[in-house]
């Protein structure tokens, strides 16, 4: 099945221009010219992709995105004509995954669409109300920290950057041991359990992370 990508353009020739070059590239595409109509219609059909223009009739893009990002992670393309560095800024603080200014080559737009679809193919967005910041080894959950060892960050980002995926503790082992030290698979169970009791203390569900029986651990979204 074809990635389907939402474009949300009230100038028709552009709109078509658009659906001709993404549909020539493999894509299928669904087309909307009114901002009130994004919400209901990603809720109902989620796209792969949305390409979401500033300026639309009913509701401007930028309210139209901070909505989206209060319940979805599909990817964002804003398009705009307005170039001022503070929309640019504002757009992407509100979660657009990538900004694409007016004149622009339809190429340009079908390379970017790519190009972000696979970024978002190779690392999925952890679950919304879990943040990791990696520079400091700090996670939070629901706006409470978790008080994680490395090991414990490590492992507990690699399994929700990969939600529903199951590992076994072989992999797992691999991933936050890569220098082969000798240890027990038993011990990323050890971890598992505080892990789990370090959620539940946030306020969070421990069953997040699943035991799947005779396999492994899986992470699970909210």
């Amino acid at each position: 099945m074809n990635e389907t990508v939402l474009i949300v353009e009230d100038e028709p020739k552009l709109a078509g221009l658009l659906h001709d070059y993404l549909k020539q590239a493999g894509f299928e595409t669904s087309l909307l010219a009114n901002g009130l109509e994004v919400v209901p219609q990603v809720k109902e059909t989620p796209p792969q992709l949305i390409l979401l223009d500033l300026m639309l009739p009913g509701r401007d893009g930028m309210d139209v995105c901070r909505e989206l990002r209060s319940f979805s992670r599909v990817p964002i393309i804003m398009v705009t004509a307005r170039v001022e560095e503070i929309d640019r800024l504002l757009g992407l603080e509100l979660g657009a995954d990538d900004y694409i200014c007016k004149p622009f080559s339809p190429r340009e737009v079908v390379a970017r669409v790519k190009a972000v679809l696979r970024r978002a193919g190779d690392s999925p967005p952890p679950a919304e109300d879990l943040v990791l910041d990696e520079s400091r080894y700090l996670a939070t959950l629901n706006g409470h920290k978790l008080d994680l060892t490395a090991v414990e960050f490590k492992l507990l980002r690699y399994l929700a950057e990969h939600p529903g995926r199951i590992f076994s503790r072989g992999q797992l082992m691999d991933r936050i041991y890569p220098d082969e030290r000798v240890v027990s698979d038993r011990t990323i169970d050890s971890h598992i359990k505080k892990l789990r009791r370090k959620i539940d203390a946030a306020g969070g569900d421990e069953e997040r992370i699943r035991s799947v029986y005779g396999v492994g651990y899986k992470f699970e979204r909210s």
